[in-house]
């Protein structure tokens, strides 16, 4: 089982002329009489120089060796940003895992650096995510503010597992929809980049079965890369805690990346932090 790509990447252009709207670009509404939001097909060929049924083989996956010209030009007239031009790359040419004889990704191991990374950082929440929003190793704060990863079974170390299907994790977040669009778009754009790959497949068909929330999220076809944000978690232990992020990719592993949190000297969230220090229980795993 993997995603298809060619119907993917029809969708993520359906969504994206469905965001613009015609007035903002100078082109009539027709007196609103337009049977679907945003831009005819039509219209976007125009606005990006090419032949409507170039444009329209694009959509509808006809072939996936589209020229970079072409692409460069269909993005620029939807308006992508640099993350969701990758992602209209990755869906329209061919990518590597395909030449995998299973179309799966390589195993997912700690890179050394970022575990040592990891070890350096003890004074707030930090862990490590790989593909598919898997937590691959925490420290113990990490642990203590979201849930014991190392009483977790392997396979429900994953954040979009956590944060569609488990109720407390579900309940750590003041904005759960605001978090739950995030997390989705994170594997949304993680899909994009391994669109062959059988495990990406199986997640998000496992995640549509059992929550309509994802199913909604997933509609949207947000894509967002995991750089830094904050979010204000709820904790039972000690109350409210508003945390910013950092999240460090290596250049040349772009699927694992040191997620550490911040909080702001003198604050409440710092003083809550250190009370989730003390009550951090000792035998908590760190993921080794």
């Amino acid at each position: 089982m993997a995603l298809d790509r060619r119907a993917e990447l029809g969708e993520f252009l359906r969504s994206r002329r469905a965001r613009l709207r015609p007035a903002e670009l100078g082109l009539p509404d027709y007196g609103g009489r337009r049977r679907v939001p945003g831009l005819r097909r039509e219209e976007l060929a125009r606005l990006a120089g090419v032949s409507v049924d170039h444009y329209v083989r694009l959509e509808q996956g006809r072939t996936l060796h589209f020229s970079e010209a072409v692409l460069d030009a269909v993005a620029r007239a939807l308006r992508l940003d640099a993350v969701e031009r990758e992602h209209l790359y990755r869906l329209a040419r061919p990518w590597s895992d395909a030449d995998r004889p299973d179309g799966s990704a390589p195993a997912q191991r700690v890179r050394p650096g970022l575990r040592r990374l990891l070890d350096s950082v003890a004074d707030v929440p930090a862990y490590i995510v790989g593909r598919n929003t898997d937590v691959l190793a925490w420290n113990r704060l990490a642990a203590a503010l979201i849930t014991d990863f190392g009483a977790l079974p392997p396979r429900q170390r994953n954040l979009a597992r956590l944060v569609f299907l488990d109720e407390g994790v579900r309940g750590l977040y003041a904005d759960w929809r605001g978090k739950a669009s995030d997390v989705a778009a994170y594997l949304r754009l993680d899909a994009g980049r391994h669109p062959d790959d059988p495990e990406t497949a199986a997640l998000i068909a496992e995640l549509s079965a059992a929550s309509p929330e994802f199913r909604e999220a997933w509609a949207e076809h947000r894509l967002k890369d995991k750089t830094h944000g904050r979010y204000l978690y709820r904790h039972p232990a000690v109350g409210e805690l508003d945390l910013g992020f950092e999240a460090l990719r290596l250049p040349d592993d772009p699927d694992q990346a040191l997620v550490a949190h911040t909080v702001e000297e003198g604050s409440p969230s710092q003083t809550a932090l250190r009370l989730l220090a003390v009550w951090t229980p000792e035998g908590m795993s760190t993921g080794r």
